[in-house]
């Protein structure tokens, strides 16, 4: 697994209540849907981070 690195986000309150929202009904944290929409969008653009090969 890929190590995690915290920061902070600032976002306006209305679209964190919607988040929050999507993922209670996805049963997901509120990070967990964050990270999944992101990685939605790389995706979509063909910019997903390549996997390491374990050595």
């Amino acid at each position: 697994m890929a190590k995690k690195k915290a920061f902070a986000l600032r976002l306006n309150e209305d679209m964190l209540k919607a988040i929050e929202k999507w993922a209670a009904d996805e049963f997901r944290s509120t990070n967990g849907q964050i990270e999944w929409m992101l990685m939605q969008h790389l995706k979509q653009h063909k910019r997903q981070p390549k996997r390491k090969e374990k050595e």
